[in-house]
C-alpha cells in the first residue's frame, strides 16, 4: 500500500457565508496540494466537519474533488460511525470507483469493549474489497483502541491495511510499529509526533496542518521516511508554533483561519463549532505574515 506512504492530509470543507459548500475553493484547495506535494486525500474526514455534512452533501463533495483531482493522487474516503448497519449500507451505497481507500473512525460515543471494536471492523471488512485505514482517535470518540485489538485485525484481515493513530500516546505508537504485521503501516494523525513517529517506522502522516503549508510539511515527512532527522526536524521547528496554535481552540477553525490568511479559502464553519476567537486570529495571522517572509 505504497499509495498511503507519505503526507496525505484531511481536507476542510470550504463554506461561503452563507455556510453552503464553497466548491471553487475546494477545488483551489485540492490543486493548491497536489501541486505542492501532498501524496493522497482524505475526503470527510473529521476536520471536514463530517457530522454536519449531509449525505447529499457529501456526494457533492466527493464528486468535486475527484474531478479536481483528475486521477493525479490517491483518495481516500471517511465513511464511519457507531452504527455499524449504517456504517456497512453506506459502503455498499456509494459509488466507491475513484476512491482508493476507507478511512473509519472507532464508533464513538457508545464506548464499546475491545471485542466490540474487533466485531465493528471486522463486518465493516468483509463488506468491501476497499483498503481500510483504521482511524483511532480516543480524544473524540471517549475509549481508545488498544494497540493489541488494532494488531489483531491487521492479522486476520488482508484489506485492512493501516490504522490512522491519533491518541497522542507515544506508547501505543511503539506498540504498534514494534508488533505490527509487515506492510501494515502505522500513520500519524497527530502533526506534532508525524516527525518522531516516521522515524521511528511509521509510513507518515494525514495532516492537519499539511494542507496549509504542503510543500514544507511533505518535506518534513519525506526526510522521516529517509531518516534524515536533522534536515526533518529543522522544518518541525519552523511549523512548531502554527502546529500548537491550529489545535488550540477547535479544528478546523485553526486551520480554516491559517488558510484564509494564505489566501485559499473562508474561515467559516458550521455550528456548534465557532470561528477562531480575535486572539488567536491574530496569532495566526502573525505567523503567517512571517513565515512568508
Amino acid at each position: 500500500m505504497q499509495k498511503f506512504v507519505g503526507m496525505g492530509v484531511a481536507l476542510v470543507t470550504p463554506f461561503k457565508e452563507d455556510l453552503s459548500v464553497d466548491f471553487k475553493a475546494l477545488t483551489h484547495l485540492v490543486n493548491f496540494n497536489i501541486e505542492n506535494g501532498t501524496r493522497y486525500l482524505v475526503i470527510n474526514g473529521t476536520t471536514a466537519e463530517s457530522a454536519t455534512i449531509s449525505l447529499e452533501e457529501k456526494l457533492q463533495i466527493t464528486a468535486c474533488i475527484v474531478a479536481a483531482t483528475a486521477n493525479r493522487v490517491p483518495l481516500v474516503l471517511g465513511i464511519g460511525g457507531n452504527n455499524t448497519l449504517a456504517v456497512i449500507e453506506e459502503i455498499k451505497t456509494l459509488d466507491l470507483t475513484h476512491i482508493d481507500g476507507v478511512l473509519s473512525v472507532v464508533p464513538y460515543y457508545t464506548k464499546p469493549t475491545q471485542e466490540g471494536f474487533y466485531q465493528h471492523f471486522k463486518a465493516i471488512s468483509e463488506a468491501t474489497e476497499k483498503p481500510i485505514i483504521l482511524y483511532n482517535v480516543p480524544g473524540r470518540t471517549a475509549k481508545n483502541m488498544d494497540a493489541f485489538t488494532t494488531i489483531r485485525l491487521a492479522k486476520d484481515f488482508k484489506n485492512i491495511v493501516g490504522v490512522k493513530e491519533a491518541g497522542n500516546n507515544m506508547q501505543q505508537y511503539l506498540e504498534l510499529l514494534k508488533n505490527k504485521p509487515a506492510g501494515f503501516l502505522v500513520i500519524s494523525g497527530d502533526d506534532d509526533l508525524a516527525l518522531g513517529i516516521t522515524l521511528a517506522g511509521g509510513a507518515g502522516v494525514i495532516s492537519v496542518i499539511g494542507q496549509a503549508y504542503p510543500k514544507e510539511f511533505s518535506q518534513l515527512i519525506n526526510c522521516g521516511l529517509k531518516g534524515e532527522n536533522k534536515e526533518g526536524y529543522a522544518i518541525h521547528f519552523r511549523l512548531m508554533t502554527i502546529i500548537d496554535a491550529i489545535f488550540e481552540e477547535n479544528n478546523p477553525a485553526g486551520v480554516k483561519t491559517v488558510l484564509k490568511e494564505l489566501g485559499i479559502c473562508g474561515n467559516e464553519v458550521r455550528l456548534p463549532l465557532v470561528k477562531a476567537s480575535a486572539q488567536l486570529g491574530e496569532n495566526i495571522a502573525n505567523f503567517v505574515s512571517s513565515f512568508k517572509a
